[in-house]
């Protein structure tokens, strides 16, 4: 935990990831956690978000890089792009949790 503290007081690790890090591990979210609706740390180890995503996203992450989905609809990996092939994971809402191997693009349904 005190390493955790230093990362977010230094910026390194963006607080949603760590919010997400500490629900798949069995934690709660902090209240007032605020930020993309859709995160995920791509293939190039970077944090990618997304607010209000719709249909069919370009989106390369996976193995044990963290997925945040707190839209209101389910996000639906697939290997490759353009959302082609068989999903490789579907995550409702609120999910937070690692997708194996790796995603190249994300379909989120569209909720009223």
């Amino acid at each position: 935990m005190r390493d955790t503290r230093i990362l977010l007081r230094t910026g390194a690790v963006p607080a949603l990831l760590l919010a997400a890090a500490a629900v798949a591990a069995g934690g709660t979210a902090p209240a007032g956690a605020a930020g993309p609706d859709f995160q995920y740390v791509g293939q190039d180890d970077r944090v990618h978000g997304l607010t209000a995503p719709k249909g069919c996203v370009a989106a390369e992450g996976g193995g044990s890089r963290p997925v945040t989905n707190h839209t209101r609809g389910t996000a639906t990996f697939y290997r490759e792009p353009g959302c082609a092939g068989a999903p490789v994971e579907r995550l409702g809402p609120g999910t937070v949790t690692q997708v194996r191997p790796y995603f190249a693009s994300v379909r989120f349904s569209v909720t009223g």
